[in-house]
């Protein structure tokens, strides 16, 4: 009789591609880059649309690490 294994059903990926997934965590927080009110966009302060690019940042990041890393079927 066996035991089951700890790590049954996980994803042993080891890509170091998964290092990505860390920029769009590291790079909001750093003050430095939006401790300031101009370059404005559209009216908009850096702080507002800086925000906004954070955003798509985590999002282009993750779908990259993950269309990249994905296993075919």
């Amino acid at each position: 009789m066996t035991t089951p294994r700890a790590d049954h059903g996980r994803n042993p990926d080891k890509s170091p591609l998964n290092w990505l997934l860390l920029l769009p965590i590291v790079i909001p927080l750093i003050p430095a880059l939006f401790n300031s009110d101009e370059p404005r966009l559209f009216g908009i302060p850096l702080f507002y649309w800086l925000q906004l690019a954070f955003i798509i940042l985590g999002v282009a990041s993750t779908t990259l690490v993950y269309r990249v890393t994905r296993r075919s079927r």
